[in-house]
């Protein structure tokens, strides 16, 4: 099992690095590591400190330094340098040390840094690919020195529930990609981050001394689907079969590219498919204390963008799976936004959310919307902190023996409510997930653990499973299987402290097992271009990079 970090030449050839050049080589670099023999063979002789520490060694003093930092975002900047400088051990850290670490590389501390991206630039790290560079993209990519299996591209314009940071945004695909080689083992040297500047219209950023992108107005309309397309044509011809994920794009942009690519090439939008996936898994998991199918459930959603009808599409698909019609799905499904319930009548309806539109009277507000409807489930994605009052947890826990509250929106100021607000407020009844990190809880002589609902538990292990079986296409399948496979893979203990989701440090058992079902799906459906292994497991667990040296 696993896949060692790229080889380190111990008898060099003319053209192996050596000596300094080793040593800023973040995918080669071992620091202070490197065997007597190695520095020897290497060129490395003087310029290293005497003392060999070991891997073990060196991630003990990364974590008692990064434990000393006063606030998170110094702590995300340290990890960032290490990350820059050895890729193994930061990689190592990160596995060894997931829940206390996931939350500083993503969630909720790539917000802030995002927000301060150019304030505390440091290295570059990825592409940057910008409107300047109209007609010569190809070019571009002959400048990156790997083969990338695996592109996560932004344009910045709808980063978390914090808006259009324009090139700022480059923070989320550099941040997924680490989950993607921490979680579920894709080697980095095969993970490529992208931001598309197309400009800003973030004023603030466009003033700003330190606003690392194009300073002017976003490109749109024919010109940006132009670019866009320019893009995609430029990386499949560059790396051929590469995986494109699509991050944190606005609405109008992240539904039209989707349904423009998804039945052609291999890309998905994990904002939109991923955060559905991970939100049926604990709906699934939920299921398993309060009883009954997830067809008899009624569902309401704060938000009505990209996440919320993602999530929407993949339960009225999980319902129709349980044997009701499409029709009686889609009346249990409803969505409110920032007008009120989304009903037929009102003018004005994006296309996205036609489909949720039913012949209702008008309600203006949630609250309203729960005590009319009677939702067994309310599901949080519209970036609105606090919108979860306390009189809408109670009036959930009047209707519900146990309620279901999700409140995925991050980063945590953005979330509807905290976990503590949410098992207070419902007597301790509710079936909880977040989306951002919460602390256990105590209420009435029980513990309550809860778990982000986070993307990092489907979206790895879908991306290895296509990359390790060649799919030709991500499918809605395949998100189905990831969210069957997650929701088994909660145990009875998990369960019993309230928690929805697996913990965190199992996270790569987690994204084999989702690997191999999202492979399976490719196999059985024609979609995959490696012959078929006879042991899936074995193969998905050997292709799997193991950070060490």
């Amino acid at each position: 099992m696993n896949v060692p970090a790229r080889a380190m030449p111990s008898s060099p050839t003319s053209d192996s690095p050596r000596g300094m050049a080793l040593l800023r080589d973040p995918l080669l670099n071992k620091g202070t590591a490197f065997t007597e023999a190695e520095r020897d063979a290497l060129g490395l002789r003087g310029l290293l400190p005497a003392h060999v520490l070991s891997m073990d060694d060196q991630v003990a003093r990364v974590m008692t330094n990064l434990r000393a930092l006063p606030s998170d975002l110094e702590k995300y900047i340290a990890l960032n340098a290490l990350h820059d400088r050895n890729e193994a051990l930061f990689f190592r850290v990160v596995c060894e040390n997931i829940d206390e670490i996931q939350p500083l590389i993503y969630t909720p501390t790539v917000g802030l840094a995002c927000q301060r991206f150019g304030l505390i630039f440091q290295r570059p790290r990825g592409m940057f690919i910008s409107a300047n560079d109209r007609g010569r993209i190809a070019e571009l990519f002959a400048n990156w020195p790997y083969a990338a299996k695996l592109i996560v591209v932004t344009d910045g314009e709808r980063i978390l529930g914090l808006g259009d940071l324009g090139a700022h945004g480059m923070g989320i695909p550099v941040g997924k990609l680490s989950l993607y080689s921490a979680c579920a083992g894709v080697h980095p040297e095969h993970c490529l981050p992208v931001m598309l500047d197309v400009g800003t219209n973030n004023e603030e950023f466009l003033n700003d001394p330190y606003y690392i992108g194009l300073r002017q107005k976003r490109l749109s309309g024919e010109a940006y689907d132009e670019f866009v397309d320019e893009f995609i044509t430029a990386a499949r011809a560059a790396f051929p079969g590469v995986l494109i994920q699509f991050e944190d794009f606005a609405n109008h942009s992240a539904f039209r590219l989707l349904h423009k690519y998804r039945d052609k090439i291999n890309v998905f939008n994990d904002d939109i498919q991923g955060t559905a996936a991970v939100a049926l898994a604990g709906l699934f998991s939920a299921l398993r204390v309060s009883g009954g199918k997830l067809a008899d459930q009624r569902v309401l959603f704060l938000g009505a963008g990209e996440a919320a009808t993602g999530i929407a599409d993949l339960v009225v698909s999980a319902m129709m799976a349980e044997g009701v019609s499409e029709a009686e799905a889609l009346r249990r499904t409803w969505l409110v936004d920032s007008r009120g319930l989304v009903v037929k009548n009102r003018a004005g309806l994006t296309e996205h959310k036609l489909r949720y539109a039913h012949d209702h009277a008008p309600v203006g507000d949630f609250l309203t919307a729960i005590r009319t409807l009677r939702p067994t489930a309310i599901i949080g994605v519209a970036a609105v902190g606090g919108a979860f009052t306390p009189e809408v947890l109670q009036t959930m826990a009047e209707i519900n023996e146990r309620p279901i509250v999700f409140a995925l929106s991050n980063p945590t100021s953005k979330a509807e409510c905290s976990a503590e607000e949410a098992y207070r407020h419902t007597g301790g009844r509710a079936l909880f997930a977040c989306g951002s990190p919460y602390d256990p809880v105590q209420l009435g002589g029980k513990k309550f653990v809860p778990r982000q609902g986070n993307n990092s538990y489907i979206f790895p292990g879908v991306g290895l499973g296509a990359i390790a079986s060649g799919s030709r296409l991500v499918t809605d399948e395949m998100f189905m299987a990831a969210a069957h496979t997650l929701a088994y893979l909660v145990n009875p203990d998990d369960i019993e402290q309230g928690s929805l989701y697996p913990a965190l440090p199992r996270i790569r058992d987690v994204s084999a097992h989702i690997a191999m079902a999202v492979a399976e799906v490719a196999y059985r459906r024609g979609l995959a271009t490696v012959p078929k292994p006879n042991d899936m497991m074995a193969f998905i667990e050997s292709q799997m990079y193991d950070p060490q040296y």
